[in-house]
Parts: structure tokens; sequence; C-alpha cells
């Protein structure tokens, strides 16, 4: 089963990521108030927690470093509640879908069909330890296809990184040293110059690097040794181990219908690069 979570991992994801590089979305939020794509993000991202402080919010995105959290979170909250944003952030990814999927494709009984069993699916897993997944499920599902798919396939991204999170702390791997070992694995040298890190400040950047060699996780030139390397890929083998669950509330024949039903789907949106 954790070939098959990877493989819905790459069908689903690009559908997520309308919601951060669509412009329909972007301007939705904007609409409400939000001045900044970050406010925005955050604002929407962590609205199903509720009115939780900055720290609950780092704590569950992890990836982020020291106060930027807290750069957006509480202040995005004080003239716009958390339900106007995750309403926002609902029409404009279904309306980005929808212009990107075309008509017929959004309008289509496959559609609908993947809409359906990616919701069962989504509905199919415990929510302990999963607290961003928690958040989401007690959000309502859409009744409009194109907006449940892309409800749905969020819903799945957050379980998915629910325990993407675990892997990293059993692993004792922060979340910008996840970075590092992610911008390595994409090839990018140095990977101090990754795009979801370079803006940190150099003293922190140095501080993890040596942080990493001392780990003997990355050598002297800043490129993954073969331990590092290993921890990397246990990190993404635990996290589709834990990605399972959702898949198992649908049948081997499902399943099949489901990857069948997404792939045009997902075709397209890869195509447009999800925006």
């Amino acid at each position: 089963m954790t070939h098959t979570a990877r493989r819905m991992h790459g069908l689903l994801e690009p559908i997520c990521l309308v919601t951060y590089f669509a412009a329909e979305s972007n301007a939705e939020l904007a609409a409400l108030g939000h001045r900044t794509y970050w406010d925005g993000y955050f604002a929407s991202r962590a609205a199903p927690l509720g009115k939780v402080p900055a720290e609950v919010v780092h704590a569950a995105f992890y990836s982020f470093a020291d106060g930027e959290v807290a750069r957006h979170i509480p202040g995005v909250w004080e003239t716009i509640p958390p339900e106007a944003s995750v309403a926002a952030r609902e029409r404009g990814s279904a309306a980005a879908l929808r212009r990107i999927l075309g008509e017929e494709l959004a309008a289509s009984p496959g559609l609908v069909r993947a809409a359906d069993l990616t919701t069962k699916a989504a509905a199919g897993a415990p929510t302990e330890g999963r607290v961003m997944y928690a958040a989401m499920r007690t959000l309502p599902v859409p009744s409009d296809p194109v907006a449940r798919l892309w409800h749905s396939a969020t819903v799945l991204r957050e379980h998915r990184g629910d325990g993407h999170v675990a892997a990293l702390v059993g692993a004792r791997i922060g979340g910008t040293e996840a970075h590092v070992l992610s911008a390595l694995d994409k090839g990018i040298h140095p990977p101090e110059s990754f795009g979801r890190i370079h803006h940190l400040p150099k003293e922190r950047l140095a501080a993890v690097m040596d942080g990493l060699r001392t780990r003997g996780l990355v050598d002297a030139d800043g490129h993954f040794t073969d331990a590092g390397r290993e921890t990397k890929q246990h990190i993404e083998d635990l996290t589709d181990e834990l990605a399972v669950p959702p898949y198992e509330a649908l049948s081997p024949a499902e399943l099949d219908e489901l990857a069948a039903a997404l792939e045009p789907l997902t075709a397209k949106v890869v195509a447009a690069g999800s925006k």
C-alpha cells in the first residue's frame, strides 16, 4: 500500500497546489483584506485550527523558521474571521481548478467519481496524532464536485503532511534542516540557495549547515553524505507508510478507478503548472 500512497500523492498534489499558485485563490484572499500572499496563506491554511496562538501554528506547520509564523498569526484574524478565509480559499481554489480543467472535464462523470472516491478516502482514516488532518475534517464537505475534489485532496495532503512531520521528528530533523535535505535531493547546491530558506539570516543557515555536518548528514562542501541520503530516504519511505490509512478505506477496484479518473484531470493541471 505504500506504493499506492505515493501514487495518489503524485496524482492529488497538483490539484492542491492551485491554492498556492493560481491567481483566483490569491485574489479571493486579497479581496477579504489580506495585504500579502503570506497573510492569506497563514490565515486560510491555519483557520481550521481556530484562533490559536502563533506557537501552535508553528508547531503544526513545522517547516517555518522561528518568528515567521508570528509575523502573521494572530494578526491576520484581527479584522478577518478564520471562517471567511477558509471560504475564500475554497472559492478561489475551486474556480482555478474549474478554469484549468475546462468546462468539459470539470463537468465530466470522471471528475464526479474522482471527487466521490477522494472524499471517501479523506474521511476514512483515524485522526489521532493528526492535528492538521483533524482540523480539516471539521470543515463541511462542499457539494459542488470540483470544490469537493479540491477539498478532499487538501484533506489528504494535510494527513500526509502530519505523517511527514512525525517522520521528521522521529529522525530529529527540524523544519529548516528538512528544507536543506529537500534542496539537496532536488540537486540544488548550495542548498542554502533553495527558495524556501534563502531569505533566512546567513547566521541561521550557517548554524543549520554546521549542525548537519556535525551529525554526518552533509559533507564539508555541503553535499549529501551516504548517511544523509539514507536519512532522507528513510523519511520519505516512512511518510509513504504513514500516508496509507485513508486509502485502506477504498477497495482495490476503487483505488484503480480513482487513479484512472484522476489521471486526465491531473495531467491537465500539471500541464498548466497548477496555475
